[in-house]
């Protein structure tokens, strides 16, 4: 089921990004003083008293602004009014210090014309006896006025986030988890994802063009392979953003990004002939490696594809290991995911993306026995024990498996501050070696005794 989703919009410099950070507890969205830093929509995973939602953080609205002044202006309104069409609830985030604007007045206007739910909510009350500056808000008809402090969280914010979750909607009963199988086709423009799909489905259903960026926006197709549902998702290519021009393809960008959040599995498409001379290092950019990290930090599968390697002159038998062995070394972060050469052109072994990701979606959903997995990890811990941190050893006490889509393990030890990155991914090519995890990540987590005595004590209460 799709989480519900609440857009946070306002006019600039209202503190949207701060309520956000707020909200999920860290520092993801841009928090700056200058109006308009935040242009594009954010899309952040919430949580309040155990229901899900996806937060959207939105660029400032600034109806009829000068655009020589504000050049970007008419583009955020746009990437508003997306966030807008999409959300279930919308916060409309007011400044309780400035009092009501003319700016402030239009939004209202655009917002009672949306028909969405409207949660009214006056920020920068950083005291109790502030609240009173939130009476003049009910002149913007739209219901009761909610005041918070987001910079201090002292006053309202968790009143706030349980009217949010009152307000969401409430999935139906007989709807059925959809248990497809969503693959997102990504990577850089004219690499040939368009090709890919369309061969797919033996049809043009995507327009393929040798221009750049010709997929403007995500394409959802459902497909049967071998009595298998799955959905293909391919997205508009994705390229630094520094390096398009900010507009329709910039919003092209956001919805790849989210294509990848949304799915199972992660098709990552690279171009064999970019750079054939050197192999590899011109292949794989750094947004290609941004875009497989954000894959790996989402939990999802991941499959990397070669694409026109029928275009690859003079190879031999030895040429996919090497080609192999060059790739990983460019994503030593993403050795654990499987290769796949293909030719979009010629048909040639395009099926076999199905069998993969199926393959991916299987290891990313396996659980192990608490007890196998603390027979590997004691093992581990007898053939490589952790060298001594200022006269301290690292030791083993409990480890189990606690999550899926990533795997995530806790190991509870000693003292957690022990455990250092390399060994963590020595305990991580022991997990691999022992059980079926190609083409996902895995998240080792490690935890102090006190941790696991707290643990027990609570829930033996």
């Amino acid at each position: 089921m799709k989480k519900p989703t609440v857009a946070i919009i306002g006019r600039p410099n209202v503190g949207k990004s701060t309520l956000v950070n707020r909200i999920i507890g860290s520092r993801k969205a841009i928090v700056d003083d200058t109006p308009g830093v935040t242009r594009d929509r954010s899309y952040y995973d919430a949580d309040w008293q155990g229901k899900a939602f996806t937060l959207v953080d939105t660029g400032g609205v600034m109806p009829g602004a000068d655009l020589e002044e504000h050049p970007f202006a008419d583009l955020i309104n746009m990437q508003v009014e997306v966030a807008l069409a999409e959300a279930d609830l919308v916060v409309f985030l007011l400044d309780g210090q400035a009092g009501i604007t003319a700016v402030d007045a239009d939004i209202a206007e655009q917002l009672r014309r949306s028909g969405k739910p409207i949660l009214l909510t006056i920020n920068k009350i950083d005291r109790h006896d502030q609240k009173s500056l939130a009476a003049e808000f009910y002149a913007l008809s739209l219901g009761e006025p909610y005041s918070l402090s987001a910079l201090h969280g002292n006053v309202g914010v968790g009143d706030l986030l349980d009217e949010i979750i009152k307000r969401l909607p409430v999935p139906p009963e007989d709807v059925q988890e959809d248990t497809r199988i969503h693959i997102a086709l990504v990577g850089r423009p004219n690499v040939g994802k368009s090709s890919i799909l369309n061969a797919l489905l033996g049809e043009e259903r995507s327009i393929v063009s040798d221009i750049s960026g010709t997929t403007r926006d995500s394409l959802n197709v459902p497909v049967t392979y071998q009595d298998e549902e799955y959905v293909l998702v391919d997205t508009a290519g994705i390229r630094k953003k520094g390096k398009v021009d900010y507009g329709i393809e910039m919003f092209s960008v956001d919805r790849s990004i989210r294509a990848v959040r949304d799915a199972n599995v992660t098709v990552m498409v690279l171009d064999a002939t970019e750079n054939i001379q050197s192999q590899v290092a011109g292949m794989v950019t750094d947004q290609d490696k941004k875009i497989i990290d954000m894959s790996n930090q989402a939990g999802k599968g991941l499959v990397l594809v070669v694409n026109k390697w029928d275009l690859i002159p003079n190879k031999t038998s030895k040429t996919v290991d090497e080609f192999k062995k060059k790739l990983y070394q460019e994503l030593p972060f993403a050795a654990f995911a499987p290769v796949l050469f293909t030719s979009a052109a010629k048909g040639q072994r395009l099926h076999n993306i199905f069998d993969l990701a199926k393959t991916v979606f299987e290891n990313a959903s396996r659980r192990i026995k608490t007890s196998l997995v603390n027979e590997v990890m004691a093992e581990a811990f007898t053939l490589s024990p952790p060298s001594p941190i200022k006269q301290r050893r690292l030791k083993l006490l409990y480890a189990t498996q606690v999550g899926v889509a990533a795997p995530t393990f806790i190991v509870f030890v000693n003292d957690a501050k022990l455990m250092k990155d390399s060994y963590r991914r020595y305990l991580e090519k022991k997990l691999r070696e022992n059980f079926e995890f190609s083409g996902t990540p895995i998240v080792i987590v490690p935890r102090s005794r006190e941790e696991k005595k707290e643990r027990m004590q609570k829930k033996g209460k």
